[in-house]
C-alpha cells in the first residue's frame, strides 16, 4: 500500500511571528485548531501547521506575503464539507467563516449581491427572500456551506436544471494570488485590441472589501498568450454537458465564449489551487412564490433516471432521484422502487400544483403523488438532503465511502450508465446507493471500499480507474459537483487527455508559480490512495466500556461515523431538531459535533493529538457538550457524542481526583436518599444565601443557580402510605410499573401523584410501589463515572422485579432514555438489561397501547414549552402529540435544548452557555405565549431551567392531564 501520512511537520522558524505581526486577526499553531482542521468531508486527512481567521481582504493578502516569504503553502477553508480532500492542507489553513461573513450589498434592481467568502450561503438566501429573490446554486449542506467555498468547487445543487451552477451565478470575484497581489476577475474581460466587454468597461478598478485595489483582468501576465497558443486544442477538448466540472475551465476564456473571454467562469471550481476569493459579486434570481412537488415512483432506478429527460422540457425547478436502498424509514412516497422528485413554482399555489400535475400526467410513472404541504414537501426533501450522510451506512451497518460522489454523464446517457454503474459494482463485489441530480446526469453515491486494508485500498485503486473509464465512456465528466480534489482529479488524464491536463499544469503555474496555493490539488496531484484519514487509526479495538452495538463494539468504528457533512454546524434554530446546542451558542468548531469527532479522531491517531485519554484538547472541547444527545437522532450517521463522552471522562479521570461537580451531580441519586429524611432544614439551611454560596462553591455549582428544594414526602412514600386508601375499585391483578426516577422521587413528587391519578382513571390498574435502591444510572453515566453506573443498573436489574409482559413507564425522559440506550450498551452481556430497555414507555406511549379507548379530559387550551431533548434523540414524541391533539392542546413545542441537560446547566462555567441555549428557542416562544397558555416540560432540567430564566412554573404532561380529571369529576359534582 502507498504511504499514508507523514510525521506531523513543524513551521519554519519565525513564521508564526511574522504571520501574527502582519495581520490583525487571530492565528493558532495549538494542537487543537490544528485537529480540527485535518479532514473535510472526504476520505482524507492532511495535518496543517496552523489555522488563520483573516479579518478582512488585508489580512489575506498580507498573510499570502508571509507565506511566500517562508514557503509555507495555502488552504483556503469554508464550511469544511469538501468531499474530494480539497478543504484539507499541510500549511496554513485560512478560516474564511470566522470574520469574512458579510454581505456587503444586495441590489433587487441589479439582481446582484456582493458578498465576503465566509457568508453561509442560507444567509445569502434569507437577505434576498424579501425581496422575491434567491441564489440558485444550493447544494444539500445550504445551511452551512460558504459562497467562497461553492466558488472554489463550481457547486450546484438540485436546482441546477432551472438555475445553473455557481459558475453560471457569478458576475465579478476579488482575488488575491500566492505572494499578495489583488486582481479582479469580471464576466466578458477585456478583449484584444481594446474592446469592451459586457460590463462596457476596459480596465476597471474596484475596491475590495478590506481595501485592496484591483484591476480588473483576464488573470496574471501570461494567460491570454497561453490560450491563444492552444485554441484547437480548447476548442475540441471538453465535453459538452450541463454538469462538466473537472479541471480548470479554461474553454470559457477562447475568444467565441458568449460575451467573450469569461476568467470568472475559468476560476470557479479551481478549489483554491489559484487565488483566495476576498469578495464576490453573484446573480440572484427570482423564487417563485409557491412550489409544489411531484413525486413519481418507478420500478428501479435506471427506469427513473431514463424517464429523467423527458421532464426537462417542462421547466421543473428540480428533477431529484433516488432508490429505495437509501429510504430507510417509510416516508409516505408513491408506489415504487426508485423515485424522481419534481419541484415546480409558480406564482400561485394553483399555479404551481398545475404545473406539477402536467408532469404527473405526462410521467410514465409506475405511482405519483403531489406534495403542495410545505411542510411535506421539508419532510421529502429531508430524506433526501440527509443523502449524504445516511448513505455512508449500508443497511446492515457497514460503513460507505464518498470518493466517487457526484461523477455526471450526459442525462440521455444517464440509465445506461447506472446499469454499468451497478454492474461494475457487482464485479469488485462492492455496494452503492446511487442518487443525485438525475435531470442533469450526476449521481451521487458512497460506496463500502474497505479503506482499512491494503488489499481493500488497492480495491480503492482498481475500481476508481475503472469506474473513470466508463464515466469517460458515457461521455461524462468525473466531477459533476464537488470538484476533482484529491479523488479524482489524478485521473483527469483519461477524461481530457495527456496533453489538455498539461495545459492545466500551466495555467496553475500562471497564477501560482511558487505552487503554494492547495498543492496536490487539480494540477500535479497527489495519488487517489494517498493521505487516507483511516491509516492513522489503531488497528486494534481500542478499549472501551460501551457496547457500541453499531460500530462491532470498536471505538473507532464509531469516531469514523463523522463523514464530516456538518448538519451540526447549523447556525439557525433547527425547527424540532435539536443538534448542536453547544455550537450554535458559541459558534466555535471545537463545540460543534462534527468538531468533537475530529479531535477524538486525532487522539486516537495520537500524531497531533498525543496524550490519549488524558488529552486535555478533548477534555477541555467536551466539556461544553451537554450531552443532549441530540446528535443520535439528528446527525445523518447517528454520531452519538453523549456517549462518547462518557467513555472519554471515564477513561480520563480513571485514578485520579474528578471535579466537584462530578462527586456532587455525578453522585445525586445516593445524596438525595441520604438527605431524604432531613428535607425540611435542608430547605432551610438552603435559604442562607452565605452557606447556599459555600455548598455551591463545594460542589462545583455555578454561582448564578438556585438550589433545588428538596421534596418533604417522597413519591414512594406517599404511594406506600396510599396504598390502603386507594380506589376499591382499582384490579388487584391488574397493576403498572411505573418507575420511580431520582427527579419524581426527590425532586418533584407532585408529577407521580399526577401519573398515578392519571394512571389508575384510564386503565383501572393498580400502580405498584416502587422497590427500593434503584436508579437507571443517568448521572453516573454523565458524568462518566461508568463502574459506578454498570453497578447501579446491575444492582436495579437484580430488584427491579417488572411482571413479565408488563412494560415500565417511566416519566422523566432523560431517565427513560438511559434505561432504553444506556443500560443494555454499558451491560451487553446481560439479557436482563436488553428485555428492561425494550419494556419503557413513556406515559403517552403506556395509555396508548394500554387505554387506547380512554378518552382524556378536554382542555382546549393553547400549549408552549419543549420536547425534552433526549425523548427527541431516543424515544420520539409522536404519542405525545397525538394525546396533545385528543386534548384539545394545540401548539407545536419548542426544538433545542432549554440548556440546564441535567448536571450540565448547574456546573460552574457553564451557566452562559446554557442560558444562550435557552434563549435559542424556548425562552422566545414562552415570552411570546398569550395569557392562559399552558407551559409544558416533561423533563425536570426543563422546568428547573424555565422557573430560573423564566419565572414560570411548567408542568409534566401527567400534572396537566389530572388537572383535567379533577375538573370533569368536579363539574360531575
Amino acid at each position: 500500500m502507498a504511504e499514508q501520512h507523514r510525521p506531523t511537520a513543524e513551521a519554519p522558524a519565525g513564521f508564526a511571528a511574522a504571520l501574527r505581526s502582519a495581520v490583525r486577526g487571530a492565528s493558532d499553531f495549538g494542537p487543537t485548531a490544528r485537529a480540527l482542521t485535518t479532514m473535510d468531508a472526504s476520505n482524507y486527512r492532511r495535518v496543517p501547521l496552523g489555522v488563520l481567521a483573516p479579518r478582512d481582504a488585508d489580512d489575506i493578502a498580507a498573510a499570502l506575503t508571509v507565506c511566500q516569504e517562508y514557503g509555507v503553502p495555502v488552504v483556503a477553508r469554508g464550511g469544511g464539507t469538501s468531499i474530494a480532500g480539497q478543504a484539507t492542507g499541510t500549511g496554513l489553513v485560512l478560516d474564511l467563516t470566522r470574520h469574512l461573513r458579510a454581505i456587503l450589498d444586495l441590489d433587487p434592481a441589479a439582481r446582484t449581491a456582493t458578498v465576503q467568502p465566509g457568508v453561509i450561503l442560507d444567509d445569502l438566501r434569507a437577505a434576498a427572500a424579501p425581496h422575491g429573490l434567491t441564489f440558485g446554486p444550493d447544494p444539500s449542506t445550504h445551511s452551512r456551506c460558504t459562497l467562497g467555498g461553492m466558488i472554489g468547487n463550481n457547486s450546484c445543487g438540485a436546482h441546477s436544471v432551472a438555475w445553473g451552477t455557481t459558475a453560471d451565478n457569478v458576475r465579478g470575484l476579488s482575488v488575491v494570488r500566492y505572494g499578495g497581489e489583488a486582481l479582479r476577475l469580471e464576466q466578458g474581460a477585456p478583449r484584444r485590441g481594446g474592446g469592451r466587454g459586457p460590463e462596457g468597461v476596459r480596465e476597471r478598478t474596484a475596491l475590495g472589501s478590506g481595501g485592496v485595489r484591483a484591476k480588473a483582468t483576464l488573470g496574471p501576465e501570461g494567460v491570454r498568450e497561453l490560450v491563444d497558443a492552444h485554441l484547437a486544442l480548447l476548442r475540441t477538448g471538453y465535453p459538452d454537458l450541463p454538469r462538466r466540472i473537472s479541471g480548470y475551465a479554461l474553454d470559457a476564456l477562447l475568444p467565441e465564449h458568449p460575451g467573450g473571454p469569461d476568467p470568472v467562469r475559468a476560476f470557479c471550481g479551481s478549489e483554491g489551487t489559484l487565488a483566495v476569493v476576498t469578495e464576490a459579486t453573484v446573480r440572484l434570481v427570482e423564487a417563485p412564490r409557491a412550489r409544489a412537488l411531484a413525486v413519481l415512483g418507478y420500478a428501479d432506478e435506471s427506469a427513473a433516471a431514463e424517464a429523467a429527460p423527458g421532464l426537462l422540457p417542462y421547466g421543473p425547478l428540480t428533477v431529484e432521484g433516488m432508490a429505495a436502498d437509501l429510504v430507510r424509514e417509510p416516508a409516505g412516497l408513491p408506489r415504487g422502487a426508485a423515485w424522481l422528485f419534481v419541484e415546480t413554482g409558480g406564482a400561485t399555489p394553483a399555479e404551481a400544483k398545475a404545473h406539477a400535475e402536467r408532469i404527473l400526467r405526462a410521467a410514465d410513472a409506475v405511482d405519483g403523488a403531489i406534495v403542495t404541504d410545505p411542510a411535506g414537501q421539508r419532510a421529502l426533501w429531508r430524506i433526501r438532503e440527509d443523502a449524504s450522510g445516511t448513505a455512508t451506512r449500508m443497511p446492515d451497518g457497514s460503513e460507505a465511502w464518498p470518493g466517487w460522489e457526484d461523477c455526471a454523464v450526459p442525462p440521455a446517457q444517464l440509465g445506461s450508465y447506472l446499469r454499468d454503474f451497478r454492474s461494475l459494482l457487482a464485479q469488485h463485489d462492492l455496494r452503492g446507493t446511487p442518487y443525485g441530480h438525475f435531470g442533469d446526469g450526476c449521481i451521487h453515491v458512497r460506496i463500502d471500499f474497505d479503506l482499512l486494508t491494503s488489499a481493500g485500498v488497492a480495491r480503492f485503486r482498481r475500481f476508481s480507474e475503472e469506474l473513470a473509464d466508463l464515466v469517460v465512456a458515457h461521455g461524462g465528466s468525473l466531477s459533476g459537483e464537488h470538484g476533482d480534489g484529491q479523488a479524482r482529479a489524478e485521473l483527469l488524464p483519461r477524461m481530457y487527455g495527456e496533453e489538455l491536463v498539461a495545459l492545466f499544469g500551466a495555467f496553475k503555474d500562471l497564477w501560482d508559480p511558487d505552487g503554494g496555493l492547495n498543492p496536490g490539488m487539480l494540477a500535479r496531484p497527489a495519488p487517489l490512495d494517498t493521505n487516507l484519514r483511516f491509516a492513522v487509526l489503531p488497528r486494534r479495538p481500542v478499549d472501551v466500556e460501551f457496547g457500541y452495538p453499531q460500530d462491532g463494539g470498536d471505538f473507532a468504528g464509531a469516531v469514523r461515523r463523522c463523514v464530516g457533512v456538518a448538519k451540526c454546524r447549523t447556525e439557525a434554530a433547527p425547527g424540532a431538531g435539536v443538534m448542536c446546542p453547544s455550537f450554535r451558542a458559541t459558534g466555535e468548531e471545537a463545540h460543534s459535533t462534527r468538531g468533537r469527532a475530529r479531535l477524538l479522531h486525532e487522539m486516537l491517531a495520537g500524531e497531533v493529538i498525543t496524550d490519549g485519554w488524558r488529552s486535555t484538547e478533548v477534555r477541555d472541547a467536551l466539556d461544553l457538550c451537554l450531552s443532549c444527545k441530540g446528535c443520535r437522532s439528528d446527525c445523518p450517521v447517528g454520531v452519538d457524542m453523549a456517549t462518547y463522552k462518557a467513555e472519554f471522562l471515564h477513561h480520563h479521570y480513571r485514578g485520579r481526583l474528578r471535579p466537584a461537580a462530578h462527586y456532587a451531580m455525578g453522585r445525586l441519586p445516593q445524596w438525595l436518599r441520604l438527605a431524604a429524611p432531613f428535607a425540611r432544614p435542608l430547605n432551610a439551611l438552603a435559604r442562607v444565601r452565605p452557606l447556599a454560596a459555600l455548598a455551591k462553591r463545594l460542589a462545583g455549582i455555578a454561582p448564578e443557580r438556585t438550589i433545588p428544594v428538596l421534596a418533604t414526602e417522597t413519591y414512594s412514600r406517599w404511594l406506600r402510605g396510599r396504598q390502603g386508601r386507594g380506589p376499591r375499585t382499582l384490579s388487584s391483578d391488574r397493576v403498572v410499573h411505573l418507575w420511580a426516577d431520582t427527579f419524581t422521587e426527590h425532586l418533584s413528587p407532585q408529577v407521580g401523584r399526577a401519573a398515578v391519578r392519571v394512571l389508575e382513571e384510564a386503565t383501572g390498574r393498580r400502580v405498584l410501589p416502587p422497590p427500593s435502591g434503584v436508579c437507571c444510572g443517568l448521572t453516573y453515566v454523565s458524568t462518566g463515572q461508568l463502574d459506578r453506573a454498570r453497578a447501579v443498573m446491575r444492582r436495579t436489574l437484580d430488584r427491579i422485579g417488572l411482571l413479565p409482559g408488563h412494560p415500565l413507564v417511566v416519566l422523566e425522559p432523560s431517565c427513560a432514555a438511559t434505561l432504553r440506550t444506556d443500560l443494555p450498551e454499558l451491560l451487553p452481556d446481560d439479557p436482563r438489561a436488553a428485555e428492561l430497555a425494550g419494556s419503557v414507555r413513556t406515559l403517552a406511549q403506556y395509555l396508548e397501547e394500554y387505554a387506547p379507548d380512554w378518552t382524556p379530559p378536554r382542555l382546549d387550551r393553547p400549549v408552549v414549552g419543549q420536547t425534552h431533548c433526549h425523548q427527541h434523540a431516543v424515544l420520539g414524541d409522536a404519542a405525545e402529540r397525538r394525546l396533545r391533539e385528543r386534548m384539545g392542546l394545540t401548539g407545536e413545542l419548542s426544538g433545542g435544548c432549554c440548556g440546564l441537560a441535567g448536571n450540565f446547566g448547574f456546573e460552574k462555567g457553564h451557566w452562559e452557555v446554557s442560558v444562550a441555549c435557552a434563549e435559542e428557542q424556548l425562552l422566545p416562544a414562552v415570552r411570546g405565549s398569550e395569557p392562559g397558555t399552558e407551559l409544558l416540560a416533561d423533563g425536570f432540567s426543563c422546568r428547573t431551567q424555565l422557573d430560573r430564566l423564566a419565572g414560570r412554573r411548567a408542568r409534566h404532561l401527567a400534572e396537566v392531564i389530572a388537572e383535567g380529571l379533577d375538573g370533569e369529576e368536579g363539574a360531575g359534582r
